[in-house]
């Protein structure tokens, strides 16, 4: 979900969180339509194209360091089924590196016009710490879509003071990394976001994932994880049809903004 995105909601609905394996059917008691319409204003620049470069930063945790075969999985998908071209940086698979590293990392990739949009690795829980390093007047001349979740919520949030849009998911190591093969609307969806414009229809998650298995042992990988029926949207005044501006966030990262 992009932040500052029109949203028209048939219903006012109170989705379960759309993570990787909570996607599934459309529910057959209201629609969720997303529209992304290509801006004629400063601060939001067009989608990439396939054979366009991707920054692929880290700007909460290094974990691609300490858990690199879902980080790899990642990257080669981007390159296989998008046809994007990662880009690292410094700080991507570093543990440790501070907060202003990760920040320069931020900027070297907003200031590259090779680069034609950029996605977190993963979350983490300390991304707050790099906002204060950030060059707003850099980021604000660079405008390029950011793709990003949990705790990447803070840089959501700064972009969004930027008049940049983001969309809240599509992490390297979560989404792109995932075991077996990424969801089938997880898959979608992410073309969608980081390819076309117009109305995109956001539907309820089919399964649920509760148990994640050893990101460290190579045969994690070897089949896709076990789910469980979802229980779909609940809604409130379903006769209703609304339509304003979303923000997507995680509550805990949303609570420290």
């Amino acid at each position: 979900m992009a932040a500052g995105r029109i949203i028209t909601v048939r219903g006012l609905t109170s989705p379960r969180c759309l993570r990787p394996d909570h996607h599934g059917a459309p529910a057959d008691h209201g629609t969720v339509a997303s529209r992304y319409d290509e801006p004629d204003q400063p601060g939001l620049s067009p989608k990439p194209s396939p054979g366009d470069r991707i920054a692929v930063i880290w700007p909460s945790s290094g974990l691609p360091g300490l858990f690199p075969l879902p980080y790899e999985l990642g990257l080669e998908r981007l390159r296989k089924e998008y046809g994007l071209e990662p880009v690292e940086y410094p700080a991507t698979r570093t543990m440790g590196s501070t907060p202003r590293e990760r920040a320069d990392d931020i900027h070297a990739a907003f200031a590259d016009p090779g680069i034609k949009a950029v996605i977190a690795s993963i979350g983490g829980d300390d991304q707050i710490t790099v906002l204060p390093y950030l060059d707003r007047e850099l980021v604000e001349a660079n405008p390029k879509p950011f793709f990003g979740m949990s705790d990447n919520t803070n840089l959501l949030a700064f972009l969004r003071t930027c008049g940049i849009v983001g969309f809240h998911g599509g992490s390297v190591m979560c989404e792109l990394g995932r075991p077996g093969a990424v969801h089938p609307q997880t898959a979608e969806s992410l073309r969608a976001a980081l390819f076309t414009s117009g109305t995109y229809e956001l539907r309820p998650a089919g399964r649920w994932r509760d148990i994640d298995r050893d990101w460290a042992v190579p045969a994690t990988f070897e089949a896709e994880p076990e789910t469980r029926p979802g229980t779909g949207w609940a809604w409130v005044n379903p006769d209703r049809v609304i339509e304003g501006r979303t923000w997507a966030a995680a509550w805990r990262s949303s609570d420290g903004c």
